[in-house]
């Protein structure tokens, strides 16, 4: 059976206030965090939810070793409520949190390289261009 599961962490870093998502697909560990600014509302965050949750760019899925959920009801209620006072993310999000941005800088360099080459090649042709032009007497 593939379980999946989400959850949303609203917490202060400051100067501002931080969302931090986390999905659970087949044992993985997905995370996007998205900075909200100002302190944001019950009826924001679900207005968020509905509309741009769908296009939250997740990180790479990490391996998750969760333990599986209690099945006494009072007791995932204090857990909630326990996780609810924590404030900051869990260490795992921060890994995964990590390794997106490793992602995105390694392909952000890939392409500023490219750019550059392609710059430089352009550069090389126009002056040849301009050799070319000299040499026919213009």
């Amino acid at each position: 059976m593939n379980e999946q599961r989400s959850m949303l962490q609203v917490y202060f870093e400051d100067p501002f206030w931080v969302g931090l998502f986390q999905r659970w697909e087949s044992g993985k560990l997905r995370v996007c965090k998205v900075t909200f600014g100002a302190e944001p509302k019950e009826q924001e965050l679900y207005c968020f939810l509905q509309t741009r949750y769908a296009a939250l760019a997740f990180g790479p899925a990490v391996p998750d070793s969760e333990k599986p959920l209690h099945k006494n009801p009072k007791r995932r209620q204090r857990a909630a409520q326990r996780l609810l006072l924590q404030s900051g993310a869990s260490t795992k999000s921060q890994q995964a949190l990590k390794l997106q941005q490793q992602e995105r800088k390694t392909l952000r360099k890939a392409e500023q390289h490219d750019r550059q080459k392609r710059h430089d090649v352009f550069r090389f042709q126009k002056k040849q261009q301009k050799k070319k032009e000299k040499h026919r007497g213009r």
